[in-house]
């Protein structure tokens, strides 16, 4: 049999797929990257904690790095800064990173794997790789489909990018509103929240967030909340403001496909309450990096199995699974309640509140915040956190 033509193939060009994709040719690996679009600018807005940005990310690449606050019942000091990411410079590094370690880019759009170590392309065409990655997204091109899928439980927001002068009424300079849950906008139904941050550059994004539900809220409704809810702080977007729409799953199921390496938001790396993902592709990218060239050309086997042990090893996925039963208890929990419930997680200590939101390896840390949640909850609450790991994932949600 010939030998493949790569010997790391990264379907999916977006920060995951490009950061894996240069660290594996930096070290000698003959890597392909399958990208639909390779030349389309990014159109979206990247935030994190600046604490879980790689150190070898340039500084350049953070447009804002602030304060986080949030409101529940009452106002919270978050304690941690807040990072904005400059899209276009974050592009221009890895591409950068991506020539200067010699990896073959390739327009195209995997449409399945064609055998273990193939994947054909939306042209007809096919790729052979010793390992094949799917970095393709919250869509996974490469997983095989599930027999009867549910309904995706969905972040949705609508947002406008305002000059931080309008926007003074409601975010203070030096500051990022993480969540704000008062019910400003006048509506009933499922909750939604405002999600205020700077961009740099005197820009701030102003966005009416649903945090989760199946399915995601529509555009529609989130756009007339939007409004509403700036209305009553005396904020008047002009009517060409940039407008920024959001949807993506926060339950994709764990990539399982035979053969593929599920990375980013495929693998998926993305945190069901917050719905970050990019930090923490960013810097697992060398590590899975290193995984692979421990083992390749030789073994492909092997480099795939220690790849997957990076990106899910024990204490992650058992992280993965309360994160998970955190979810349902969202989904089911009445409207009313839910900023009560975020009232209680924001008020636990920072050691806490830091493990849930950030470390997905650390299993002590993150059971020692359920337990203090659970202690400080009443009973109606407790109630609610409990009930969802005894029963099937909930049902779709009805419109509005």
């Amino acid at each position: 049999m010939p030998r493949p033509e790569a010997d790391v193939l990264v379907v999916g060009g977006g920060p995951a797929g490009r950061a894996l994709a240069a660290e594996s040719a930096v070290r000698g690996l003959r890597t392909v990257l399958v990208d639909p679009a390779p030349d389309a600018p990014w159109r979206v807005t990247y935030g994190c904690w600046a604490a879980e940005l790689p150190s070898s990310l340039p500084a350049s690449t953070v447009a804002a790095a602030v304060r986080g606050r949030a409101i529940a019942l009452t106002c919270h000091d978050l304690g941690w800064d807040y990072a904005v990411l400059d899209v276009p410079t974050l592009r221009a590094h890895l591409d950068r990173l991506l020539d200067r370690a010699g990896v073959t880019v390739r327009a195209g759009r995997a449409v399945a794997m064609a055998a273990p170590d193939t994947v054909e392309l939306a042209d007809g065409t096919y790729v052979r790789a010793a390992v094949v990655v799917d970095a393709g997204g919250r869509r996974q091109p490469l997983r095989t489909a599930s027999a009867a899928p549910r309904p995706a439980a969905e972040q949705t927001a609508y947002g406008v990018v305002v000059d931080e002068s309008v926007a003074a009424g409601i975010l203070a300079a030096g500051e990022a509103l993480f969540m704000d849950w008062r019910p400003d906008h006048g509506e009933p139904g499922s909750p939604t929240f405002l999600y205020a941050v700077p961009l740099g550059g005197g820009a701030v994004l102003l966005e009416e967030t649903s945090l989760a539900r199946r399915s995601g809220l529509p555009m529609p409704v989130l756009r007339r909340r939007l409004l509403a809810r700036l209305a009553r702080h005396d904020i008047a977007p002009p009517s060409d403001a940039p407008v920024e729409r959001v949807l993506f799953p926060v339950d994709s199921p764990r990539h399982r496909t035979p053969g593929v390496l599920g990375f980013g938001a495929a693998a998926p790396l993305v945190h069901p309450a917050s719905g970050f993902s990019v930090a923490t592709a960013l810097t697992l990218a060398p590590r899975v990096a290193d995984a692979l060239a421990a083992h390749l050309p030789a073994d492909p086997r092997a480099a795939l199995a220690a790849a997957e042990a990076v990106v899910w090893p024990a204490a992650t996925r058992a992280v993965h699974r309360f994160r998970r039963i955190g979810l349902e208890a969202l989904l089911r929990m009445p409207p009313g309640e839910v900023p009560g419930f975020f009232e209680v997680f924001l008020g636990l200590p920072e050691r806490h509140r830091w493990a849930y939101l950030t470390a997905r390896d650390d299993l002590r840390g993150t059971v020692a915040t359920m337990n203090a949640l659970f202690a400080r909850s009443d009973w109606r609450l407790r109630r609610r956190l409990v009930l969802p790991a005894l029963r099937p994932p909930a049902q779709a949600a009805p419109e509005g």
